[in-house]
């Protein structure tokens, strides 16, 4: 039996779909949480916030990468990028399930202004898709770079104790380097100036706003 191939309007509903799960849904991950194997740590009120406040980050970066990837994947030259595209949303919803837990679990709560920036990373994700599929990559090749070197900061500033945060960020770090090499080598560029800087700043303003609101 032949798989039917999806319309336009298909992939419109189904991204709808996807866009309302990662905002308002609970996405449920494809993996066991690597926090399964430690337990919850002795931890004061401020070493919860603030770690909470650094899961709450992550949570919203994977809801901006969920986005980046359905944009670029909406808009894809070539079949075969798009299904590379879609696996490695897969494995973002893992991250996100697990952000998701970890924050309910720290007693907190994800952004208030995912739906925000779930808008804007799509349209970033699109814009860079129409461009063609070698900056598409080089897209995610950068974008994943730039991730990979902020989960090393939050793994320094977790509180030491907080081993179940340390053990998500952990894995996140190595699938994203992993998505980073992939991309690379199926001809991602590097992207020219000034947009790495400019997703930096982005970067930067998300990860202030996030932590708290």
């Amino acid at each position: 039996m032949n798989a039917r191939t999806l319309s336009p309007l298909d992939r419109l509903l189904a991204g709808l779909e996807r866009a309302l799960e990662t905002v308002a849904g609970s996405p449920e991950a494809g993996r066991a949480s690597p926090a399964e194997a430690f337990d919850e740590s002795d931890m004061d009120d401020a070493e919860r916030r603030h770690a909470a406040g650094l899961m709450r980050i992550n949570h919203t970066g994977e809801v901006c990468a969920q986005a980046l990837y359905d944009g670029q994947a909406a808009l894809a030259r070539s079949e075969e990028n798009r299904e590379h595209l879609e696996h490695a949303a897969s494995e973002e919803t893992d991250h996100l399930a697990w952000c998701a837990e970890r924050l309910k679990e720290l007693d907190s709560r994800p952004s208030l202004l995912n739906p925000l920036w779930y808008a804007g990373s799509y349209v970033i994700g699109a814009a860079a898709a129409l461009a063609g599929d070698p900056v598409s990559l080089g897209f995610v090749v950068e974008t994943e770079r730039q991730v990979e070197a902020h989960l090393e900061e939050h793994l320094d500033k977790l509180p030491p104790q907080d081993e179940r945060s340390r053990a998500i960020l952990t894995q996140m770090q190595a699938d994203e380097v992993r998505h980073a090499h992939e991309a690379k080598l199926r001809g991602g560029i590097d992207l020219p100036f000034p947009i790495p800087g400019l997703m930096h700043l982005s970067s930067m303003v998300m990860k202030a706003v996030a932590y708290r609101v």
